[in-house]
């Protein structure tokens, strides 16, 4: 059901090469080809539009700046990097959430900095002990020249004068798909080691040298804290972790849900580069101090819609870094939206773009498996739209994969099915469908089959007692999303296309085939949780909401029972206000402050409480179940 193996490669070695190695045009697309010298091209109306030949802008690699020891401290590299660097050093002993404390600021000089350590942290500013040990981690914020911050990062090093950089851990350890009996924790080093996570007196370690490192911790006792080490070379890191309980535990708990944290307006941690930091530090906090079972985060993370892997990891790691101090402690699913979208943009003469579809190679370029590589996510969803009864050709990959981007899990006696709205997603489907690709809203065959067995799967266990089904698009969009998600402004006719086709099921219709599978088949699902929208807001669905456009063709949905949409898009993108829509005098406590769900499970009774993380004042109370 869950990750049980150890990364065998970094997945950053996957983007060694900027330019992926296309050999095949995977037959899903239409009017994509290679000319003779292996270019990429879209072709329309007799003309031939080239895709990029993109470089990233910013990589991982570039900005953990190839350290190197010196004799009074440490130099940084940043190949030309323009810009300026704050440091100070990580009281990882001392704190429960260590965060570097920055002291000193210096100008990047053609993108290299000297920090003289022995200067600048002399007593009495030698809080961490570096002297005596021998050892110490600094942390440093890189700022480019117009003060946008790029990333946070971390250097270990040894020794008192001269020093040596040694292996640094410089995202994580976060823990991850917790279940009674067990939990992965991963994160990442800056060059291949073997660590091991040291848990109630055993050692659980890699099998070789690796950077990217998921370690399974298993054999646990259910609703139990756990002190674990992550060890690496000569440092370690100590948190804690709790398992869940047994699944049909009735205990009462709380989890939190919110969306859409792309980076903003305002400058400072609100635009780190990619996501909105300031916002999702807030978030985590909050729900730690709540005592949150677990935060499900449903898209729109990161600013995206990139041409290349190393770029999205680079967005990836500061909106997990920005969740790092409380992601130590309690595990965060997350699940794809519109702007991670990965891929191959097609341009005319002009540079603009005429085309943008997913990626390919799909087994290692693609937006799904680009965060297939980021997260740990459960292993348990569909394979791919593989095989559905568009595909010409099952027996070879011919769509990107679900495994991590759709799945399920369990706390207690609560399910939450993860969706992805936002597969196999071309951008400019909407406007232009020559290419064929996903769209924006739409829950595709093989997922939608898989959606209804998972359901069934839960219906008919006993143990579960509410269900909730979260996917980044609202069903009934109310403020920012009316002319997509799954409404088009009322259109049926927006649907995928596959290898030059349109699908059977226009978006309307295939709206109301998932809600009749959540309201109609099932008799234990709360509520879906939404974002895409950057508002919060909620609605009961019953048969008085009107849910159609005039002159609707096609049969409508009857609900024999009522269920909540509870739309949080409010971790910090830029806002959306409310629209006219025919369901609007049904939508409830619509508010564009930064806004987090938390949802408190009692039994048979589900409350939810909405807090604004930045001030803390409360935004609404509802009784979802009684």
């Amino acid at each position: 059901m869950y990750r049980i193996f150890i990364t065998t490669a970094s997945y950053l070695l996957i983007f060694m090469s900027c330019v992926a190695q296309v050999d095949r045009i995977p037959e899903s697309y239409s009017n994509i080809s290679l000319d003779k010298e292996g270019r990429l091209y879209f072709s329309k109306d007799g003309k031939r539009y080239y895709s990029d030949s993109p470089q990233p802008k910013y990589s991982i690699p570039q900005l953990l700046g190839r350290p190197d020891g010196t004799t009074d401290g440490i130099t940084l590299d940043f190949d030309g990097l323009e810009g300026s660097i704050t440091y100070g050093m990580i009281p990882y002993d001392q704190a429960p959430h260590p965060l570097p404390v920055f002291r000193f600021s210096k100008k990047l000089v053609e993108g290299k900095v000297e920090i003289n350590i022995k200067e600048n942290f002399k007593y009495p500013y030698d809080f961490v002990g570096w002297s005596e040990k021998g050892k110490f981690t600094i942390g440093y914020r890189l700022i480019d020249e117009d003060g946008q911050i790029l990333f946070d990062g971390e250097v270990s090093a040894a020794g008192t004068g001269p020093f040596e950089i040694v292996p640094t851990l410089y995202e994580g350890p976060f823990v991850n798909c917790v279940t009674p009996n067990q939990v992965i924790i991963s994160f990442e080093t800056s060059e291949p080691i073997i660590a091991s996570v040291e848990v109630d007196n055993k050692e659980y370690a890699d099998t070789e040298a690796v950077m990217h490192h998921e370690i399974v911790i298993n054999g646990l006792n259910p609703d139990t804290k756990y002190d674990y080490s992550v060890v690496y070379g000569d440092f370690s890191q100590s948190f804690h972790f709790v398992t869940a309980p047994e699944k049909g535990s009735r205990k009462p708990f709380v989890f939190a849900y919110t969306s859409d944290s792309r980076h903003a307006t305002g400058g400072g941690e609100r635009k780190i580069y990619g996501a909105n930091g300031y916002i999702v530090k807030k978030v985590g906090a909050l729900a730690y101090r709540e005592g949150a079972a677990f935060i499900q985060f449903s898209g729109d993370m990161i600013n995206g819609y990139l041409t290349t892997g190393e770029e999205q990891l680079l967005q990836y790691t500061n909106w997990k870094k920005s969740l790092e101090p409380f992601w130590h402690y309690m595990p965060v699913y997350v699940s794809q939206g519109n702007h991670e979208a990965l891929g191959h943009i097609f341009r005319d003469e002009d540079g603009r773009s005429v085309a943008f579809v997913d990626k390919f190679p799909f087994s290692t370029h693609s937006a799904e498996a680009v965060m297939r590589q980021a997260f740990v996510n459960p292993v348990n969803g569909p394979g791919s739209e593989d095989g559905n009864k568009y595909d010409s050709n099952p027996d070879q990959i011919d769509f990107p994969t679900y495994q991590e981007n759709v799945f399920y899990y369990i706390y207690g006696n609560v399910a939450v099915v993860v969706l992805n709205s936002d597969y196999w997603y071309a951008p400019s489907l909407k406007g232009n469908p020559s290419t064929s690709g996903g769209l924006h809203g739409y829950i595709m065959d093989n997922q939608l089959e898989w959606l209804k067995e998972t359901i069934q799967i839960l219906e008919d266990d006993s143990d579960i007692d509410h269900v909730f089904v979260t996917q980044h698009t609202p069903a009934f969009p109310n403020g920012g999303h009316s002319r997509d998600d799954m409404w088009y402004s009322g259109n049926n006719d927006p649907r995928p296309y596959i290898a030059g086709k349109p699908v059977e099921k226009g978006i309307i219709e295939r709206r109301d085939e998932y809600l009749d599978i959540l309201v109609n088949q099932s008799t234990k699902v709360v509520a879906i949780l939404t974002g895409d929208e950057h508002n919060y807001n909620w609605m009961k669905l019953t048969n008085e909401v009107p849910i159609y456009p005039e002159n609707y063709p096609y049969k409508e949905l009857n609900f024999r029972r009522a269920i909540y949409q509870i739309n949080n898009g409010a971790s910090g993108a830029p806002y959306y206000a409310q629209e006219r829509l025919p369901w609007s005098a049904f939508t409830r406590s619509f508010s564009v402050e930064n806004a987090l769900c938390l949802i408190y499970v009692d039994g048979k009774s589900i409350t939810m409480k909405v807090v604004n993380p930045d001030t803390l004042n409360e935004i609404d109370n509802v009784i979802l179940k009684e």
